[in-house]
């Protein structure tokens, strides 16, 4: 915890930097595959000193995490024979267990279960690795899509509260970002349930 606490700090102190969209590019792109911290921490910070480039943060973000889960992919489709021991080790959020049980998922709906863990705080890591791991069920097409609309839509929500809202919707959106993206979830599945007994 003291470890992630202290990358939590160097995460957020790009955005005092000369360096904060190039930062966030990256941070973007290694969230979706080995980064323990997501993006929306600095994209957050970055927008409240400037909210009009709130857009621009959220475009940045979406198209490195997108990158990042490619990236994933191919380290699971390519290297994890070799590389599991270390992300077992050393990525917090992927163990054998998880991988199984994404696995699973991804059996069942990979499409679903790859929105849900693009749009929500899932951690997406996991499930960018056990794409390529379970690329029988997941292709690299199949990723992509999900990845660009799950991540966009998750960027692109935060970007709107803090272009209208600006810094007072900040500690808002760092306090209830899990419980909001989750709900919203939520609500697509069952439109399109609704949508599936309706037709």
């Amino acid at each position: 915890m003291h470890l992630l606490r202290r990358l939590y700090n160097w995460v957020l102190h790009w955005a005092d930097t000369p360096y904060g969209t190039p930062a966030l590019a990256l941070i973007s792109f290694a969230e979706s595959s080995f980064f323990p911290i997501p993006p929306d921490v600095l994209q957050i910070a970055l927008s409240a000193s400037r909210p009009k480039r709130s857009f621009f943060y959220a475009l940045i973000s979406a198209v490195g995490s997108v990158a990042g889960a490619v990236f994933g992919w191919f380290i699971g489709y390519t290297l994890w024979a070799t590389a599991s021991g270390f992300f077992y080790t050393y990525v917090p959020g992927i163990t054998p267990e998880s991988v199984a049980y994404v696995g699973e998922l991804y059996h069942d709906n990979a499409a679903l279960a790859l929105f849900g863990a693009a749009f929500t705080p899932i951690p997406f890591k996991v499930f960018t690795i056990a794409a390529g791991v379970f690329s029988e069920y997941v292709s690299l097409q199949t990723l992509i899509i999900m990845s660009i609309i799950g991540r966009s839509l998750r960027f692109f929500l935060v970007a709107t509260c803090m272009y209208f809202f600006g810094p007072a919707m900040k500690g808002f959106i760092e306090k209830y970002f899990e419980i909001v993206t989750f709900a919203l979830f939520l609500l697509i599945v069952l439109g399109f349930v609704a949508i599936k007994y309706a037709v």
